[in-house]
């Protein structure tokens, strides 16, 4: 299910309110908008966009910028439970008998490999194959990633550039000097425009979208360990141990304080 990335909405509603401080303090809030400076960086960066990549990159780039704001998100620690509990179960009934698991995640890299498993697959083909299928998804959001800081090195850029039309349109009007000072401010603009694009909404994105690539490839690898780690035979506690190496030495703690004191209750 998915929902509500709260760190997004928090970050841009906080910087958003910052930046909204700091222009209406000492100042008014029309002082910084400028319809044709908005046309220059923002229009004029994407068409950039549309020429330097293909139709169907900038496509993906925008749908994959929405995942910065919802989450769907598996914890490692409920993979390592959910293979501990297919291990125990596959020695119990073989692995015929998981086959009625594949769908215990919304996953269809998890079905797919829960599925070859099943049918006997050997074990160094379901892992070429599922570490093929992690290499092309990394890939992918890599390539997307580049897409939007690519974004996000144009937009500065045609901030400058308007700058530039905005100064050679100011010193075309040296002769009224009462005109230098609101031209220049004009000017400034488009910059101001293309810093915000660029380090207020583009590059987060992109790390965002890098996070969500981290936390995928980290859950995949936990399903592939898991798979052939059923297939191999590997004692269920053996198998949670190896899962558990690839967690972070803070959370694996975590984890064993959980389970000591749910043993505790439980003997209780």
């Amino acid at each position: 299910m998915k929902k509500a990335d709260l760190a997004t909405y928090i970050g841009l509603i906080g910087g958003a309110a910052v930046l909204l401080w700091g222009m209406v303090k000492g100042s008014r809030l029309s002082l910084f908008w400028d319809f044709p400076s908005v046309l220059i960086t923002c229009f004029g960066s994407l068409a950039s966009m549309f020429i330097n990549h293909d139709l169907e990159q900038i496509k993906n780039m925008f749908k994959n910028m929405a995942l910065a704001f919802t989450t769907y998100k598996v914890e490692p620690e409920e993979i390592i439970e959910l293979f501990v509990e297919l291990a125990r179960k596959a020695r119990r009934e073989g692995l015929l008998g998981l086959e009625d698991d594949k769908n215990r995640l919304d996953d269809p890299f998890f079905s797919k490999g829960i599925q070859m498993m099943v049918d006997a697959i050997d074990p160094e083909v379901i892992r070429n194959i599922l570490e093929t299928d992690i290499d092309c998804m990394v890939e992918r959001h890599e390539e997307n990633i580049g897409v939007l800081k690519a974004w996000a090195a144009l937009a500065p850029a045609y901030g400058m550039i308007g700058t530039l039309i905005g100064l050679i349109q100011m010193l075309d009007s040296l002769d009224d000097p009462s005109a230098l000072g609101p031209g220049m401010a004009v000017a400034l603009i488009t910059t101001f425009y293309g810093s915000i694009m660029a380090n207020f909404i583009l590059l987060p994105i992109a790390g965002k979208l890098e996070k969500r690539n981290a936390d995928e490839v980290l859950i995949k690898s936990l399903i592939l360990e898991g798979i052939i780690g059923i297939q191999s035979g590997l004692n269920p506690r053996i198998l949670e141990e190896k899962l558990k190496a690839f967690l972070p030495k803070s959370r694996v703690a975590a984890l064993r304080e959980t389970e000591e004191k749910e043993g505790v209750a439980y003997n209780a």
